[in-house]
C-alpha cells in the first residue's frame, strides 16, 4: 500500500501551521454561523403523528375544496405524495383523478332519501326497512345499515379498512369513513377503534416518506424525510439505519448489494464452496472427504476406498504410484473447470470479506476511545496552555469513525461491482480492470490516510509538551480534511463511473455527507424545530467554555 500523503502534500497540506489553523478555523466558524437550513428528516412521535397527518389533509382540502374523508381517500390512493397528487390533478383534471381514487365528485349526489317514503327495500337482504336503519353513501347505493355494518365489520378484520369500497357491483367508491365509525361502533367499538387505528397509522404504512424506526426495541417514533428516500438518517433514539431498506447504515453499498452481503456472510454458501474445493464426496454414501496424506487413495468412514484424482470407487490394493486395477488418466474437463471456479470464487470471498471484517473490527475498537479522550482533554484544560479549544480532537476523532465506517462497507460494494453476480453483461472485462483499478487506487488512498489518523488519536499527547501537541494538532487537522476529500472523490466515483454508467440495472446509494449522518429533529408547537437558532447559539457559547468537547464523546457516533 503507497504512502498517499508523501505523494500528494502540495495538494492537501497548507503552507504554514498557522494558515492551516486559520483556515479550519475559520470553515468551522463559517459553518457554525451560517443561517440554519429547514431540516430535511423529523421525527414524528405519537403525539405529533396526528398533526403530522393533519397537515397533508388539510393541504389537500384546500386545494381541492373537499372534505376530510375524501382528502384521505386521494392521499392513500397516492401514498401521502401530495406533490405527485398535485401533478396528476394538473395533468389529468380533477374528475378522471376522483374516479381513479374512488371518490365521488362533492355535489353530484343527492345523499336525502324522499320524505314521502317511510321504508326502502334494501338490495342486499331483500328485506323492507324504514328510511331511519338506511346509510346512502356519495356513490349514490343505498343500503340498510345491518348489511352495511356485516360488510364493515368482514373488511376491517380482513385489514382493508383504509380503503373500504361500496358493496354494489363493480362500484370502486370509497365509503365514508364518518359512516363506517358510526355503524361499526354501535355494534363493536374495538373494531371501530381498529379502523381508527388503520386509518391513523396509514400515513405511516402508505408513505414512502415516512418509516417507522427499526429500533429493537421499538422507540415508537417514525421519521419522515422532505427530499430523496435513498439516504441515511438517525433517529432521536440514536438509532442510525438506511430510510430506504431499514437496514444499517451501509453506503456506499446500494441496498440490493446489503442485502446479498449480509446473506452471503450468514448462510452456510461459502462452507459450501468450501467443501467443494477441499473434500471430494464418498462415490458409496456420498458424504465429503478430506485428504488428510499424501497417498491418493482415500478412504470414507463408511468403508469405502475411492481415488482422490477422479473420485472413482476403488479396492484397498495399491502403491505410491498407482492403484491397483485403476486407471484415472482421462481428463475429465466439467469436474475440474467446475472446482476451480468454486475455488477461485472462494479466494476472492475471503479477499473481500476478512478487509470488511479487519475494518469493522476495527470500528468497534476505535470507538472505544471515547472515554479515554475524554481524560486526554481533561488532562489537557487542567494545564497552563495558551490553546483552550481542543474540539480538533473530536472533531479528528468523529472523522476517524465515520470515514472507517466508510471504508469497511466500500469492501462489500467492490465484491459486487466488479463481480459477476451483478454486472457482468454491463461492461467488457478491460472495462471493468480498468475501473476497478480506478477504485481501489482510491481506497488504499483512503485507507491509508485513514490508518494515520487513527495512530495520532491514539497516541498519549496529554502527556506531550505544548510544541508536541501543536505539531499533533496539525497533523489531526489537516488528516481530516484529506480523508473528508478522499471520501467525497470515492462517492463522486462511485455516483457516476461506476453506478452511474450503468445501463440495464439502477443501484441508488445514499449520498456522502462530510458532517455524518443527518439526525432527525423532533416537530415542536409553532413550525419550528429543535434544532433551530438557539442550539446553534447555545454550541457557540459550549464551545467558548470547552464544554463541547465532553457533550459531543458522550453522544453515540
Amino acid at each position: 500500500m503507497g504512502d498517499y500523503m508523501s505523494g500528494s502534500e502540495e495538494d492537501y497540506y497548507y503552507s504554514s501551521d498557522q494558515e492551516s489553523i486559520d483556515r479550519f478555523e475559520n470553515e468551522d466558524s463559517e459553518t457554525q454561523w451560517a443561517p440554519p437550513k429547514a431540516p430535511s428528516c423529523k421525527v414524528i412521535t405519537k403525539d405529533s403523528l396526528l398533526d403530522a397527518q393533519r397537515e397533508d389533509l388539510l393541504r389537500v382540502m384546500d386545494l381541492m375544496s373537499v372534505r376530510e374523508h375524501h382528502a384521505r381517500t386521494l392521499l392513500i390512493h397516492y401514498r401521502w405524495d401530495v406533490e405527485k397528487l398535485i401533478a396528476v390533478y394538473v395533468e389529468k383534471g380533477k374528475a378522471c383523478m376522483f374516479a381513479e381514487a374512488g371518490v365521488t365528485l362533492v355535489g353530484a349526489v343527492d345523499h336525502d332519501l324522499p320524505e314521502s317514503l317511510s321504508t326502502v327495500m334494501c338490495d342486499i337482504c331483500i328485506d323492507d326497512v324504514p328510511v331511519s336503519d338506511v346509510s346512502k353513501m356519495d356513490c349514490g347505493h343505498c343500503f340498510c345499515n345491518d348489511c352495511w355494518t356485516k360488510h364493515f365489520i368482514v373488511k376491517i378484520n380482513e385489514g382493508q379498512s383504509k380503503q373500504i369500497r361500496c358493496m354494489a357491483h363493480k362500484c370502486i367508491a370509497i365509503c365514508d369513513e364518518a359512516v363506517v365509525r358510526k355503524l361499526v361502533s354501535k355494534r363493536h367499538p374495538d373494531l371501530a377503534d381498529k379502523f381508527d387505528r388503520f386509518l391513523f397509522e396509514s400515513y405511516i404504512e402508505d408513505n414512502k416518506m415516512v418509516k417507522w424506526c427499526p429500533s429493537i426495541p421499538h422507540c415508537g417514533n417514525a421519521l419522515r424525510v422532505e427530499n430523496d428516500e435513498f439516504c441515511e438518517v438517525e433517529c432521536s433514539c440514536g438509532s442510525q439505519f438506511c430510510f430506504s431498506c431499514l437496514s444499517e447504515a451501509h453506503s456506499p453499498c446500494s441496498c440490493l448489494m446489503w442485502k446479498l452481503w449480509t446473506k452471503k456472510c450468514r448462510d452456510e454458501s461459502e462452507t459450501v464452496n468450501w467443501i467443494t474445493v477441499h473434500t471430494k464426496p464418498c462415490p458409496r454414501c456420498h458424504k465429503p472427504v478430506e485428504k488428510n496424506g499424501g497417498c491418493n487413495l482415500v478412504s470414507c468412514i463408511c468403508g469405502q476406498a475411492f481415488c482422490w484424482l477422479c473420485g472413482g470407487a476403488t479396492d484397498r490394493d495399491h502403491t505410491w504410484s498407482n492403484i491397483a486395477n485403476h486407471s484415472c488418466g482421462r481428463y475429465k474437463e466439467d469436474g475440474k473447470k467446475k472446482a476451480e471456479h468454486a475455488k477461485k470464487y472462494l479466494y476472492r470471498y475471503m479477499h473481500y470479506h476478512n478487509r470488511y471484517k479487519a475494518h469493522t473490527d476495527s470500528f468497534q475498537q476505535e470507538s472505544r476511545l471515547r472515554e479515554t479522550i475524554k481524560e486526554k482533554v481533561l488532562n489537557l484544560e487542567t494545564r497552563d496552555s495558551k490553546f483552550r479549544d481542543f474540539s480538533w480532537v473530536t472533531n479528528g476523532l468523529y472523522r476517524l469513525f465515520r470515514s472507517r465506517r466508510i471504508l469497511s462497507y466500500s469492501y462489500p460494494f467492490a465484491f459486487y461491482m466488479f463481480g459477476d453476480d451483478l454486472f457482468n453483461n454491463e461492461m467488457t472485462a478491460k472495462e471493468r480492470q480498468i475501473k476497478q483499478n480506478l477504485f481501489e487506487d482510491q481506497q488504499q488512498q483512503l485507507e491509508s490516510n485513514i490508518e494515520k489518523l487513527s495512530i495520532f488519536i491514539e497516541e498519549p499527547f496529554d502527556t506531550y509538551s505544548e510544541e508536541e501537541v501543536i505539531q499533533t494538532r496539525m497533523q489531526v487537522i489537516n488528516l481530516s480534511v484529506i480523508i473528508d476529500n478522499l471520501c467525497k472523490k470515492m462517492y463522486d466515483c462511485i455516483e457516476n463511473d461506476l453506478l452511474g454508467s450503468l445501463q440495464f440495472s439502477r443501484h441508488n446509494i445514499a449520498p456522502y455527507l462530510s458532517k455524518g449522518i443527518e439526525r432527525a429533529v423532533e416537530p415542536t408547537i409553532g413550525g419550528s424545530t429543535k434544532a433551530g437558532c438557539n442550539n446553534n447559539c447555545q454550541e457557540a457559547d459550549d464551545q467558548d467554555n470547552g464544554k463541547v468537547v465532553l457533550d459531543f464523546l458522550s453522544l453515540s457516533l
